[in-house]
């Protein structure tokens, strides 16, 4: 690890992650740093140290701007934050964080809040820190194939700044227009493309990052391997409870020399799902694979009419790309396999405008599903490839059971799912119902060897289902890593985790009243 001027690097504190003595001493040891107060402080305090430190109108306190920040992309929880840290530079992030550590009071960074698990909700008794404004995109060089990016800047941003050199950054969230690199950095985010060229963690060289306790160090290299623990991939996905990236160094891909987008109708999911899996075996790797069945196709032609085929009970989407004469034969292939699986239509896209009309429907699958539904759940569970059709209709099966309907949009590539729980808030019993069926979704996931997120984190939403997913001693060895980054849990609690695992505890289950519970810390939702 290296850090920054003045922040001399220690490679005892970098080793704790890892070592092997006891680790409830070693944590235990961390728990209570000189000076720290015995109890939480207050926002109060907090404010009062950053008086002078930062402008004033970055510190939001008026009860109605703070509303604006009460939740994220999952608008069924709602937390009013006990106070909002507008940062505009890395170094305020840091002056908020160190505040925050000498109070011990609880903080959440938050990007462009399109996250879809609830993972930068805000804690009422604590400080929300938004890297919206830290938005500026330092370089861009095609001769690295870099890009050095402050955390809000726009995901699809760094691809427009890319593209006259000939490169572009490959993961592509569907909210790509609005998404912060920040959030795809706490969410590992995916995109549609993320079956050929990787999520999020891949594509990180290194982060800037403020450390719990108000440390800014940098985490990595511009070279492809840093040497030592691989702590960027402990900090990619870690959802804000590791701390908070100010800037990111991201690798560019080159722009392919050809690509073509076939665009399929199917009868029903189950074709759609068949053909997918003989694309793959057939030993393709495509950029893109994606399912809609008729609700989605529904909702998407109602939003923003994107002339899927008439009548599909399914549209497969495959993009192809590389070398053109790859892509020629792939795409022959593409085309005949969609046949054999009994594909009402087929269209093939070659012109860039004639790919965004199709990819159209797509990337505003979720926000269109309000035109056919006043309130959804979207979820993100993930199946083997092979399970597609058995587990889609075991979902129908479901949804007829408890009268809630479900659109499906998925990546069938990779077998990650999104189910958009359709229901109305409004109507007693409808949202209890919905939560209901989400569950069911998850659980059936989990029962054929899947998982209960492929990209949108797990956050506040989907910890009770950790345990399902996980033993008490896988839980206890990943809250050990973050124990090390973070011993007084003050940064982003309550999410990931099922329980408020403390840091400073002997691994094991936990029975009875937590001590954070008596002390009045855990989060409620």
């Amino acid at each position: 690890m290296t850090t920054q001027a003045g922040h001399p690097s220690d490679p005892e504190r970098q080793a704790s992650v890892l070592r092997g003595a006891d680790p409830a001493a070693e944590v235990q040891a961390q728990r209570e740093p000189a000076g720290a107060p015995a109890s939480r402080g207050t926002v109060a305090q907090v404010r009062e140290d950053l008086r002078g430190l930062l402008p004033e109108e970055a510190v939001l306190t008026d009860p109605a701007r703070l509303a604006t920040y009460e939740c994220d992309g999952l608008a069924a929880y709602r937390v009013t934050p006990g106070l909002v840290v507008l940062a505009s530079r890395p170094e305020h992030v840091a002056a908020t964080v160190r505040a925050c550590a000498r109070h011990r009071v609880p903080f959440v960074a938050r990007g462009s809040g399109t996250g879809l698990s609830g993972g930068a909700l805000p804690h009422a008794d604590g400080v929300l820190v938004v890297t919206s404004q830290l938005r500026t995109l330092h370089e861009v060089s095609g001769e690295d194939q870099r890009a050095v990016v402050d955390p809000g800047v726009i995901n699809l941003q760094v691809s427009q700044a890319a593209t006259p050199l000939g490169y572009y950054f490959a993961p592509d969230p569907s909210s790509q227009q609005i998404c912060s690199i920040g959030g795809n950095v706490a969410e590992n985010s995916g995109g549609a493309h993320c079956l050929k060229y990787g999520f999020t963690t891949n594509h990180v060289l290194s982060l800037d990052v403020v450390t719990p306790d108000g440390e800014q160090v940098t985490l990595g290299t511009r070279a492809p391997d840093a040497p030592g623990y691989d702590l960027i991939g402990a900090f990619v996905g870690s959802e804000g409870t590791l701390g908070v990236a100010t800037r990111a160094t991201v690798r560019l891909v080159r722009l392919p020399e050809d690509v073509r987008t076939v665009l399929a109708g199917f009868d029903d999911t189950d074709q759609a799902g068949a053909a997918t899996s003989a694309i793959i075996a057939s030993g393709i790797v495509p950029a893109a694979i994606e399912i809609m069945d008729a609700l989605a196709i529904e909702a998407a032609e109602a939003a923003v009419q994107c002339g899927y085929p008439e009548g599909a009970g399914a549209v497969l989407l495959v993009e192809v790309d590389g070398p053109t004469d790859e892509v020629a034969h792939e795409l022959a292939e593409v085309e005949r396999i969609c046949r054999e699986h009994a594909a009402i239509e087929l269209r093939v896209a070659t012109e860039a405008a004639d790919r965004a009309a199709i990819w159209k429907g797509r990337k505003s699958a979720f926000a269109a599903v309000g035109r056919i539904s006043p309130d959804y759940i979207v979820q993100d569970g993930v199946v083997p490839r092979t399970a597609l059709g058995q587990v889609l209709r075991r979902m129908s099966e479901i949804s007829a059971e408890q009268g809630v309907r479900v659109a499906n949009v998925f990546h069938a590539g990779d077998g990650n799912l999104h189910p958009l729980v359709l229901f109305d808030g409004g109507t007693e019993g409808e949202t209890e119902r919905a939560e209901n069926v989400s569950g069911m979704i998850l659980d059936l996931c989990i029962e054929q060897g899947g998982s209960i997120t492929g990209e949108h984190g797990v956050g506040s939403d989907k910890a009770r289902y950790m345990p399902r997913m996980f033993t008490d001693e896988d839980l206890d060895t990943m809250q050990l890593v973050r124990c090390a980054f973070d011993p007084d849990g003050i940064a982003n609690p309550g999410k990931i985790y099922p329980t408020p695992r403390l840091c400073g505890e002997r691994p094991g289950r936990h029975q009875g009243a937590h001590p954070l519970q008596e002390t009045g810390v855990a989060e409620i939702f």
